[in-house]
């Protein structure tokens, strides 16, 4: 029986194996693909003017909320204290009237948190039908 040398059998590696880098490419890509529209919410925008006509409602069911740049609070021209006390009145107007609608108007000058907080009342009310009014193209406020 022959021996052969095991220094025979030793040769060196010349060839990479490409198949990891290609999938660990794949896998980059895909990663890529899906965290980049997440990432594209810092865009300019232009918000449009609207030109339409607001549809006819019955005035019955249509109250306005206003705040002014004081962030003094109004309902139907009658002065609320504050938003616990909005949040009130909106309940039991919603209690009288289910289908009613409300109109906010709020000073240009005022952030969107304060907003958010009138929004926020008229939410936990249960009110869904909500108009926020914005100035025309013309220029003239509705």
């Amino acid at each position: 029986m022959r021996r052969f040398s095991q220094r025979e059998g030793l040769h060196t590696l010349s060839e990479i194996n490409v198949t990891p880098m290609l999938d660990l490419c794949f896998v980059l890509l895909v990663i890529f693909m899906i965290t980049t529209p997440l990432l594209e919410s810092n865009s300019d925008l232009a918000l449009p003017n609207s030109r339409a006509t607001s549809p006819n409602a019955d005035p019955e069911k249509v109250h306005t909320i206003t705040v002014d740049r004081n962030e003094a609070l109004t309902l139907d021209g009658q002065p609320v204290a504050s938003a616990g006390a909005l949040r009130e009145r909106l309940v039991a107007l919603q209690r009288d009237r289910p289908d009613l609608a409300m109109i906010v108007r709020a000073h240009k000058t005022l952030t969107v948190q304060q907003l958010v907080g009138v929004l926020d009342a008229l939410r936990e009310a249960r009110i869904t039908k909500v108009g926020i009014v914005n100035e025309q193209a013309g220029g003239a406020a509705p």
